[in-house]
């Protein structure tokens, strides 16, 4: 009887225990709490949401609440429909050109003024497993009308039909080819920008880091809408910012607010590489000899923390990083019709020409 007590206490206690160890153990990254500081105020937007940024913001809220339940399966199957259907439905003035070849897939967007050797390679975001080229037009067109450079939006695989080893490869395969190739052909590029947004983000701060270290060369700019930085989930905005991120709360809050153990252990399943790994998480990497770096991100969001302290750490580190904060606006404000969004694309140009060609 004694023994039978034993082994069910080693069962319901120590084996647990042991397997939250370990889990800790393997998949925690090195603290990144020094870089809080120093904090960033919001400094964009007057510190006040206009009115068309609100009407959106609950427009979304309410699209959300009454979006139907359905199984895992069906509720991506929709979900990748829709945002595809809304970026083929918003006009644009620039061209798109298809590409699928054994290299690369994806579509360059080309507006009237866009130089073939200026190029501009943008990530979509998506929780790594929904979006494409189609629905972030809405942001390919005006980067390209902004900038004057042809944007080829990668259309990396995405999970969980396909690894996230695939993803990352796709996006690193399309970095090589556009030092190589224009809308043209073959043809050297004379400038090279990197951006991405939200998951996007993440895989354009990956991206960068892996071509330093490749000895490729170095993107002229990199920015980074709302990235997500670090998969160990240990921001403290992703808790703080549940009730004020409207994009993300609801879907999100419940992971990050659960034992760190089970925080963990979700990332790697989704995933499949341990979540310190910097090439899933640009934050616990080496931040030094970087491309000049821009984060736009809102203080309403949870992924508010990633962005400061990639930046407070990739300048602690010798790299020129810059973080640009804006209030209330929502995660990746840049794809919508407001005000916010037309200041930061602003933002972006500006720190695009500054950079571009000179280093």
């Amino acid at each position: 009887m004694k023994l039978f007590v034993v082994v069910i206490l080693v069962i319901v206690i120590v084996v647990p225990l042991a397997l939250a160890l370990l889990v800790n153990f393997t998949f925690s990254g090195e603290d990144q709490s020094q870089y809080d500081l120093p904090k960033h105020v919001a400094t964009m937007g007057q510190g006040q949401e206009s009115d068309a940024h609100r009407e959106m913001a609950a427009l979304i809220v309410k699209d959300m609440a009454e979006a139907p339940k359905l199984g895992r399966e069906k509720q991506l199957k929709l979900m990748r429909e829709q945002m595809d259907a809304r970026g083929a439905a918003f006009e644009i003035t620039a061209k798109t050109v298809a590409v699928n070849s054994d290299e690369v897939k994806g579509e360059w967007v080309l507006a009237p003024n866009a130089n073939p050797d200026h190029r501009l390679l943008y990530i979509h975001g998506g929780a790594y497993m929904v979006g494409s080229p189609t629905s972030h037009r809405q942001i390919t067109s005006r980067l390209s009308e902004l900038t004057g450079y042809a944007v080829f939006a990668v259309d990396q695989r995405l999970l969980p039909e396909d690894s996230r080893m695939d993803g990352i490869n796709d996006c690193r395969a399309a970095y090589s080819w556009l030092l190589e190739n224009g809308p043209n052909g073959a043809a050297k590029a004379q400038a090279l920008v990197l951006v991405g947004d939200s998951s996007g983000g993440n895989l354009a701060l990956s991206v960068a880091a892996w071509a330093r270290d490749e000895n490729l060369q170095a993107a002229d700019a990199v920015v980074a809408m709302s990235p997500q930085t670090d998969l160990t989930l240990s921001s403290p905005s992703l808790v703080a910012n549940t009730a004020t991120d409207i994009m993300q709360g609801a879907s999100f809050g419940p992971i990050v607010k659960a034992p760190k153990v089970l925080r963990l252990g979700f990332s790697y399943m989704m995933h499949r590489i341990k979540p310190n790994d910097p090439v899933v998480s640009p934050l616990l990497g080496n931040l030094s000899n970087l491309p000049p770096t821009l984060v736009q991100i809102s203080t309403a969001e949870m992924f508010y923390d990633d962005g400061a302290r990639y930046v407070n750490k990739a300048n602690a580190q010798g790299s020129i990083a810059e973080l640009q904060v804006w209030p209330y606006a929502m995660h990746v404000w840049h794809a919508f019709d407001v005000p916010e969004a037309d200041e930061a694309f602003e933002n972006i140009g500006k720190f695009i020409e500054r950079h571009a060609r000179s280093r």
